[in-house]
């Protein structure tokens, strides 16, 4: 196993490294000092054996967490590239040519196109505007510092939830620029929303038939801004998205360790389920992803611009052709 590869791994299980394009620039970083430092072993070909490689780097990641649905994606773009690389190049030119394939991808379809979202969505921010946020994505972080420094004013109201508690992070880093923010927990998110003016929030994955695929919770947030008709606006990279369709959250997800969400921080009194493993019959089921629904979605905001969810296919089809993944 190549140290960085190990390295990433370890930042992945101990919960390091996480977001979706975090996790995914780190794997894609860590492949590309790999395949620096591999050299082709005797009677064997770059073009076979380096991918076999790669998948046992890729099975080491998923036993230190699942991959994320773009992480799949990008690992099913650099294989391409390695397939498709000319017999004629040698060794050294064919490695560096995937390290320009995996920096180009890098800075194309995840450091420009955050720029271009910000551009799109900055366009939907008003003065005296009140915007939610659920949990911690780092676009619409992007998008708020980028509101404020425009010297446009606005409050966050910054929606968290147990056990992760992301948005405390946020919340530090907004207030610290000079932010107003109101934080509060899911719980009271119907108490709040009559407020808010726009929802801004981030995805793990849409769909293809526009369903989002993000932090769990989200959808609760969603469907209580649809209620109160507050626009929902969702910032997703057009990499994260997948032709697979899904109607629920049950018959894919990634569970996270139980007991998290059986320790209650502040007293030993109120973690009722401290000792539930002794429990006969009992589950603690910790998921770490759900399903919103295309109707409680006004709008996806991606680097080809501001869409409906009906247009997610579109998308597929047009990465589809420029050899993106597949």
């Amino acid at each position: 196993m190549h140290p960085s590869v190990y390295k990433v791994g370890l930042q992945y299980s101990s919960g390091g490294i996480s977001g979706g394009n975090a996790r995914c620039i780190a794997m894609l970083l860590a492949f590309r000092e790999a395949i620096s430092d591999y050299s082709t072993p005797a009677e064997k070909t770059l073009d076979r054996d380096l991918p076999a490689k790669i998948s046992s780097y890729v099975s080491f990641l998923v036993e230190c967490r699942p991959l994320s649905i773009s992480m799949g994606n990008a690992i099913r773009f650099l294989k391409n590239r390695i397939a498709k690389l000319p017999l004629t190049l040698s060794e050294s030119e064919a490695k560096a040519s995937l390290q320009t394939d995996i920096d180009r991808f890098i800075n194309g379809n995840i450091i420009v196109a955050d720029k271009v979202i910000v551009s799109h969505a900055i366009t939907k921010i008003r003065d005296d505007d009140v915007l939610l946020t659920y949990g911690s994505p780092s676009v619409v972080e992007m998008i708020l510092d980028h509101a404020h420094e425009l010297g446009k004013k606005f409050r966050v109201v910054v929606v968290d939830s147990r056990p992760n508690l992301e948005g405390q992070g946020l919340l530090r880093r907004l207030v610290a620029k000079g932010i107003s923010c109101t934080y509060t927990h899911i719980n009271a998110v119907s108490y709040i929303m009559h407020e808010v003016t726009r929802v801004f929030l981030g995805a793990s994955s849409v769909l293809s038939n526009g369903t989002v695929y993000s932090r769990v919770g989200t959808a609760s947030v969603a469907m209580v801004a649809h209620a109160f008709e507050v626009p929902v606006l969702v910032c997703c990279e057009a990499y994260k998205f997948h032709e697979r369709v899904q109607l629920d959250s049950i018959c894919f997800n990634e569970l996270g360790d139980p007991d998290t969400i059986s320790r209650v921080p502040g007293g030993e009194n109120l973690s009722h389920l401290k000792d539930w493993g002794d429990t006969e019959n009992l589950q603690v089921l910790n998921l770490k992803y759900d399903i919103t629904p295309s109707d409680y979605v006004s709008v996806l905001i991606t680097e080809y611009g501001m869409l409906p969810p009906t247009s997610v296919p579109v998308i597929l089809r047009e990465y589809r052709r420029e050899h993106i993944w597949i």
